[in-house]
């Protein structure tokens, strides 16, 4: 409903702009007629009755013809003027915010996770609601292991991982690296040991190379293919126009669902950081680009401490530990085999949302 409402409201203002810049042209049209037909009245008047001469009224005549046109570029020029002091003035608000995360002046920085990430006790809710998303979580996550976080959306999955790179802090409890509460290391040695891939890739309007180094920017370009060949992009890459040095447009809008997906993979492989957060983004893909995309992820996860949003049963098989969430709660944790064997919430999601995957696995084994 809300986003409702904000996109209503944008329609209009946009709409209003649109009216606004489309009235503006006739209107000065207009009024410089008015102005031309009153002068050539004004100034026969003035001729007849001998107050001025025929060569006053000429050169004058000339000389609001000549100023016409830069009065009309004027008008043009007020409304870029008021669209860019209005940008502008949203872009200070957003300079004038202050982060909600603040790095101590003693803080440490972190080496290379060795041993595990442990939330103690967290529990985390948003300024703005009353109810909690996260509520009492206790959790251990060993270092290079899998754990896939499953349940219903609205669970607290997405906002447990934004705990992990300090997005947000929890209302109460802490988070571990290590023994090392975040809260006392640094911001920047936290986010170096951090990879992020989410389903809303973030590309920017500019080449292949420079958005895959993006996290990496002294990375060379025997580093930047490698990369790409590993997140299976680096044929499609080449049948570009440009290759590596093609624009990828703003947020890859040149670019399919699967090849965007690929470039923020190789982005995530070139950094290299012993931690992976992975949303998987399959949902919106063709066949063809899911086999790619996962193919890509495959080869992502590998020797890394991985957790991920899981909408795959392959993943969730896979996965060392399945933490199944619901309402801000962790419900049950285990292997695939022993939450089955259970019979608690986690059979009822598998028989919700992976038994039909399932089934169509075992009749393409079953095929070949």
């Amino acid at each position: 409903m809300r986003f409702s409402n904000v996109a209503k409201t944008i329609v209009r203002a946009n709409l209003r702009s649109a009216m606004i810049a489309g009235a503006s042209p006739p209107v000065i049209e207009m009024i410089g007629m008015v102005f031309v037909v009153l002068f050539l009245f004004i100034g026969q008047q003035e001729i007849i009755s001998g107050r001025m001469e025929r060569a006053q009224f000429f050169a004058f005549l000339f000389f609001l013809f000549r100023s016409y046109d830069p009065m009309r570029k004027l008008s043009r020029l007020q409304n870029s003027m008021e669209q860019a002091l209005a940008a502008a003035h949203h872009v200070l608000e957003v300079m004038d915010e202050h982060a909600e995360i603040k790095e101590k002046p003693d803080a440490k920085d972190l080496s290379p996770l060795k041993s595990n990430i442990e939330l103690r006790n967290v529990s985390f809710g948003y300024a703005n609601e009353e109810r909690s998303v996260l509520r009492d979580i206790n959790l251990i996550i060993r270092a290079g292991t899998m754990v896939a976080l499953v349940g219903e959306s609205g669970g607290g999955k997405s906002t447990l991982t934004k705990l992990l790179p300090r997005f947000h802090d929890p209302t109460s409890g802490a988070v571990f690296f290590d023994g090392l509460d975040l809260r006392e290391a640094s911001l920047s040695s936290l986010r170096k040991q951090i990879a992020l891939v989410t389903q809303e890739t973030v590309l920017f309007n500019d080449t292949v190379r420079h958005n895959i180094a993006y996290g990496k920017p002294a990375a060379t370009d025997a580093e930047i293919e490698e990369a790409a060949r590993i997140a299976f992009a680096h044929d499609f890459i080449r049948e570009m126009p440009k290759g590596y040095d093609t624009i990828v447009g703003e947020r890859g809008i040149f670019l399919s669902g699967g090849q965007r997906q690929r470039l923020a993979i190789a982005r995530a492989i070139l950094v290299n950081a012993p931690v992976l957060i992975l949303d998987e983004a399959t949902s919106a893909l063709d066949a063809e680009s899911e086999q790619f995309v996962q193919r890509a992820i495959n080869n992502l996860v590998r020797d890394r401490t991985t957790i991920v949003i899981a909408h795959r049963l392959s993943t969730v098989r896979r996965a060392d530990v399945i933490v199944v969430m619901e309402a801000g709660r962790i419900l049950e944790t285990g292997t695939h085999s022993e939450l089955l064997s259970s019979g608690g919430r986690y059979k009822k999601l598998y028989e919700l949302q992976f038994a039909d995957e399932e089934e169509e696995l075992a009749g393409i084994a079953g095929k070949s």
